[in-house]
């Protein structure tokens, strides 16, 4: 299992502790320092769909031209989130062929139970 994010972010480092707090064992993947392939977004894509995975709440879409912000399709969308990796929700958690994007306590109990 890996957890995707950035290591300083909040959610992210919550992500992190709750996981350690109840001793799943996971692998961190810090996408800005380690990077991503363009094959491991677009499996999440495929599982999740590019909507679920970009985010145009972060401070990375406003940042952004209005050319790329307009006319977003799925090619763009990856296209953008592997050029600012901040683009993508966080935290992704993978586990096998199962994404689970954000983070809340409830919905990890869940997914662990």
């Amino acid at each position: 299992m890996t957890l995707y994010g950035i290591k300083n972010c909040d959610t992210v480092r919550k992500a992190r502790k709750w996981l350690e707090a109840e001793k799943i064992d996971f692998t961190f993947h810090d996408f800005r320092e380690d990077g991503l392939t363009a094959d491991t977004v677009k499996q999440w894509v495929d599982i999740v769909g590019w909507e679920a995975l970009f985010n145009k709440r972060s401070t990375s879409f406003r940042g952004l031209t209005d050319a790329e912000k307009s006319d977003i399709t799925q090619d763009k969308a990856i296209a953008l989130m592997l050029q600012h990796p901040t683009l993508i929700k966080r935290p992704v958690l993978v586990k096998q062929d199962s994404i689970l994007i954000g983070f809340k306590p409830e919905q990890y109990q869940a997914w662990f139970a």
